[in-house]
């Protein structure tokens, strides 16, 4: 396993973070810990949940097994909050309200006193950013978390953000946590460029375009069975329906199919490989159902792909942005590559 700090902070966390969207729904207790104790015996730290995971039960097995777990000390926790946790008005959203009370359940479900990363896990409409935000710099001056990160925002909302941070000269925040896998490139026309300028860590989710990057989806036969497709076809930005009469999603499951089989690994292994490698992403988030599904994915920890894969990638999934503002004449903003470093 590999290391980068967590964003622009002194915080190392390993390369691969274990997701747990699947606790206490589609994994249950027992073989959530055994992912738990497998992720942590090959040297992986950063653990992130939320608390509507399967309304609440993924923090619960989490801190069951902290509570017997040697990697109690080791472990780098994120969750999350802002989605409803109950029936009321005020259950919901990132007012000072609202999140007091989600952080104190998280500490209690997870039976820590401390989360070291706690992310607003989306932007809220109604909430006046400086009330959101001011109780991520009040909590981290309260001790109950060590640093404040986003989930899901945009381009402009995460520039709002630290922009209104920096103003009040509160601590910044560390991370983003978007969507960004080959199928899902749109994030690099501002949200990564706004990220490197803020100095932001990206840990990306759905890595494996769920599940379609992994090659287990026909693009001529609708799925059926144990698979979140086979469930609901229709299900969201993965939908069969739409992706496999998609060209662009045919050509990338190519080119992924073709590197991993001249490498002899598996497609999801190659994903994992060139979207851990990407400009300012500091960890990627992994979300297994199973542990043999974990065990493939924890075999891209030492992988690295040559400049030729990568390239061959890069153009399979471009996504053709729109000429203006993005390119055109007089622009050439898509002709340069992004700047910066990992976070």
């Amino acid at each position: 396993m590999e290391y980068r700090t967590l964003g622009n902070s002194g915080t190392v966390v390993s390369t691969y973070a274990l997701g747990t969207m699947t606790f206490g729904n589609e994994t249950d207790e027992a073989d959530a810990h055994e992912q738990l104790d497998r992720y942590v015996e090959v040297g992986g730290i950063l653990i992130d949940t939320a608390d509507v995971y399967s309304a609440g039960a993924s923090e619960k097995i989490i801190g069951r097994w902290l509570a017997t777990s040697s990697a109690r000390n080791t472990v780098v926790l994120a969750t999350k909050g802002r989605f409803p946790t109950g029936d009321t008005p005020n259950d919901v959203g990132t007012s000072r309200r609202h999140l007091r009370r989600a952080l104190d359940a998280s500490l209690t479900r997870l039976g820590v006193d401390h989360i070291d990363l706690y992310q607003l896990h989306a932007w809220d409409p109604v909430t006046p950013l400086q009330e959101t935000l001011s109780f991520l710099e009040d909590a981290v001056r309260a001790g109950k978390i060590g640093y404040g990160g986003l989930s899901n925002f945009t381009g402009w909302q995460l520039q709002k953000a630290c922009d209104l941070i920096d103003r009040q000269g509160w601590l910044p925040l560390v991370t983003l946590q978007p969507q960004y896998n080959l199928l899902v490139r749109e994030i690099e026309w501002e949200i990564v460029p706004a990220a490197i300028e803020n100095k932001l860590g990206l840990l990306p989710w759905s890595p494996l375009g769920g599940g379609w990057l992994t090659g287990k989806y026909s693009f001529d036969e609708e799925p059926t069975g144990a698979t979140r497709l086979g469930e609901d076809p229709n299900r969201g930005v993965e939908s069969w329906h739409r992706r496999s009469k998609n060209q662009r999603v045919r050509d990338v499951v190519d080119a992924v199919r073709r590197i991993a089989e001249a490498r002899g690994i598996s497609m999801a292994q190659v994903a994992l490989a060139w979207l851990v490698d990407r400009p300012a992403v500091t960890s990627v988030i992994l979300g297994a159902r199973t542990t043999e599904q974990l065990d493939d994915n924890l075999a891209a920890a030492d992988l690295h792909l040559t400049d030729e894969e990568r390239a061959a990638l890069d153009e399979a999934s471009d996504p053709g942005a729109a000429d203006y503002p993005y390119g055109g004449p007089g622009l050439a903003q898509r002709d340069r590559p992004i700047e910066g470093g990992r976070g």
